[in-house]
């Protein structure tokens, strides 16, 4: 089957490899599009040397179930699905993918397979950094009141979060720094926009959440002032080292989101992530969301892929690139 992968760092390749049969409680995907994520384009620019086998990145896809494993409970050949996969494994950008059922929602009928192929991964990160790390109520009414600071809120995570932040009720502002990053925000409900320089501006301690989706190191001491006491601020960044002591005497609970921790770690709620995308179809379903996707490319090859990580690393990208069909 064809397949995008690569040898040594930073060099995509157009490549030929066996297509895979799906083990217990493993659905066989027949890709038809995938969206191109910063985790993506760490691992292959991280100088980690030479493979004999290519390595297949991608990770955020949707396609038509081939074929199903034993034990496969939740799908069936012909199944039209959305997922964002696991890091351990061999990625999406090939011809046909292995995936964990448990990991799998039916995809949005409302929603193309490109414009499903750009959320699963932010979708997961922004709700489970909302609702799993920072305690965020799902009901409306818990949250009157309450408010949500989201640094670098353009891109994908941040676009995500903006719009299931304001179906929880949260008043949400949102950071950005360019016109055309500030009009996309609005667009997607923030009810404040301001420059990131500006966070406190309007004074200290008012955010009972923050989520940071940028460099955390830049703003550690800013939303550390900004959160209010025993409030919660969640990072999607890994950075260090950190002041831990600015989280104290206001009780600050802080953590980090990483979406593929259930799938790594193989925890005993793995079924989470199929519930949660399940709902968030819904949701799109019924336009309380909106895909993200802003670029396709066509066809997914070395050259478009290469372009579409060139583009995200630039820092200048709002919302999600996806490319589609081999």
């Amino acid at each position: 089957m064809k397949a995008v992968g690569f040898y040594h760092d930073g060099n995509l390749e157009d490549v030929t490899v066996q297509q895979p049969e799906p083990a217990e409680r493993q659905l066989l995907v027949k890709i038809k599009a995938v969206s191109v994520n910063p985790v993506d384009t760490k691992q292959f620019t991280a100088g980690v040397g030479q493979f004999e086998e290519p390595r297949i990145l991608g990770y955020d896809a949707a396609g038509v179930v081939e074929r199903v494993g034993d034990g496969v409970k939740q799908f069936q050949e012909g199944d039209e699905v959305y997922y964002a996969g696991d890091v351990t494994k061999l990625g999406t950008n090939s011809e046909y993918h292995l995936v964990d059922e448990r990991i799998v929602a039916k995809k949005p009928r409302s929603l193309s397979f490109s414009e499903s192929a750009a959320v699963p991964l932010t979708t997961i990160t922004a709700r489970e950094a909302l609702f799993d790390r920072m305690g965020v109520k799902k009901q409306r009414e818990e949250n009157a009141g309450k408010r949500l600071l989201i640094v670098g809120a353009a891109g994908g995570v941040g676009s995500m979060a903006i719009q299931i932040a304001k179906w929880a009720g949260l008043s949400v502002t949102a950071t950005a720094s360019r016109k055309e990053t500030k009009k996309w925000v609005h667009t997607l409900g923030a009810d404040h926009v301001i420059d990131h320089g500006d966070i406190l501006a309007d004074g200290q301690g008012l955010y009972t959440y923050v989520l940071c989706c940028t460099h955390l190191s830049d703003y550690w001491e800013i939303i550390t002032a900004a959160c209010a006491p025993q409030g919660n601020i969640c990072s999607i960044v890994a950075e260090e080292p950190l002041d831990l002591s600015l989280l104290k005497t206001k009780s600050i609970t802080f953590s980090y989101e990483f979406m593929f921790t259930r799938s790594m770690y193989e925890t005993d709620d793995q079924i989470a992530q199929h519930e949660l995308l399940t709902e968030a179809a819904r949701l799109f379903d019924e336009g309380v969301l909106k895909s993200t996707v802003q670029d396709v490319y066509s066809p997914i090859n070395a050259q478009n892929l290469t372009h579409a990580h060139e583009k995200l690393k630039s820092g200048r990208v709002i919302g999600k690139i996806v490319v589609e069909s081999f």
